[in-house]
């Protein structure tokens, strides 16, 4: 095995420059002090994103693929919720000596086929040693004329509505933390009453966390399709959901209903996270573990899935791969504060599902977590 430490910058670019993809936007690539894009627009769209190890991925379960494609997934779908495409990506990595090479390539081939879906490059970046692995990545994207979708345009009577998968991610991430799934991706079966799960299931799931498959085009067409509101689902549907109603001065009321292909998805590995927590066997006797609940915090407190939230004009005929989740209310005279969650005693949540406060955790806050 070949370690970082034995090789020097210039030989570990030799091995991770040619994995990197061009993309159609870029005029010179890797090789200068700086990269040059095409910007035809005029403007463009930037936003930049950390992963730091064992805050948000842990290496016995993420092989450098793994965290290449989630980096580009995290990065990407940033872009696609301003109704922007994805034109390039410039990454820093931080990487301890006694790392194996393999990583770092893997990590590269895992950006580039995360960029593979829109055309995006990978131009550049940086590369340095430290203690523990660190990715950081900024993106640029074209808005190709259109104007931006923010967070703050949603209003009273728009209709709130979901691209992609949810609760998927927080699942995978169950299933890992009760040892039902040995990364990579090698399901333990257990029985559960007279079920099996099914490991191409679990597969799946545990797939969404360690690489995430944004619907990036779902952005663009949101935007085309009139959206007045939009943002990338990464830290759970409610606070996401939270940050539209502050940023646009409105409430939302989510479906208690809503998501109900990813129910059924997630079920099996409810049962199997409940059985594996000592909660009780699923479905039998009065010690049974509510596994409603569990879908309910996975799906609206989970996060890390990468779908696209957005508002819509009520009437507006949503895109293919949009469904309708929930409504937009006017707000009350007394606000909310912005994360599911009440702001202090008389005061409407932001953001309620059937209309009722929300039973689960508003989602993830990385200084609270």
């Amino acid at each position: 095995m070949t370690r970082v430490r034995d090789l020097s910058e210039e030989q570990i670019l030799e091995r991770i420059l040619p994995l990197l993809p061009r993309g159609s936007a870029t005029l010179l690539g890797p090789g200068d002090d700086a990269a040059v894009l095409a910007a035809p627009d005029g403007r463009f769209v930037v936003s930049t994103d950390v992963l730091v190890e064992d805050r948000h991925f842990r290496a016995r379960w993420s092989t450098g693929y793994d965290v290449g494609r989630r980096a580009a997934a995290q990065n990407l779908a940033d872009i696609a919720a301003m109704g922007a495409r994805p034109t390039a990506l410039v990454t820093s990595l931080v990487v301890p000596g006694d790392t194996d090479v393999e990583w770092v390539t893997g990590l590269a081939k895992g950006l580039a086929d995360g960029c593979s879906p829109v055309g995006a490059g990978a131009v550049g970046g940086d590369l340095a040693s430290g203690p523990c692995l660190v990715v950081s990545v900024t993106v640029h994207g074209d808005l190709e004329g259109r104007d931006p979708v923010l967070r703050s345009g949603a209003r009273p009577g728009d209709v709130v509505a979901h691209a992609g998968v949810q609760g998927w991610s927080a699942a995978g991430l169950a299933l890992l933390e009760a040892g039902l799934v040995r990364a990579p991706l090698s399901p333990v079966p257990l029985e559960v009453g007279d079920d099996v799960v099914l490991e191409d299931a679990w597969e799946r799931l545990v797939a969404a966390h360690l690489r995430p498959e944004p619907p990036l085009d779902a952005g663009v067409a949101a935007a085309d399709a009139g959206a007045t509101a939009m943002l990338d689902l990464s830290d759970g549907l409610l606070r996401d959901a939270g940050r539209i109603a502050a940023a646009s001065g409105v409430r939302i009321d989510l479906d208690a209903g809503a998501f109900p292909a990813d129910r059924e998805a997630l079920r099996s590995a409810a049962r199997a996270v409940a059985v594996a927590a000592g909660m009780g066997d699923p479905g039998w006797g009065p010690g049974r573990a509510d596994i409603d609940g569990v879908l309910d915090g996975w799906i609206f407190g989970g996060g890390e899935d990468h779908g696209l939230l957005a508002t819509f004009p009520a009437g507006a005929r949503l895109p293919e791969g949009w469904s309708a989740v929930g409504r937009v209310l006017a707000q009350d005279s007394a606000g909310g504060d912005g994360a599911g969650g009440a702001a202090g005693e008389g005061t409407a949540p932001a953001v309620t599902i059937g209309g009722e406060k929300p039973a689960v955790g508003p989602g993830w806050d990385h200084f609270r977590a």
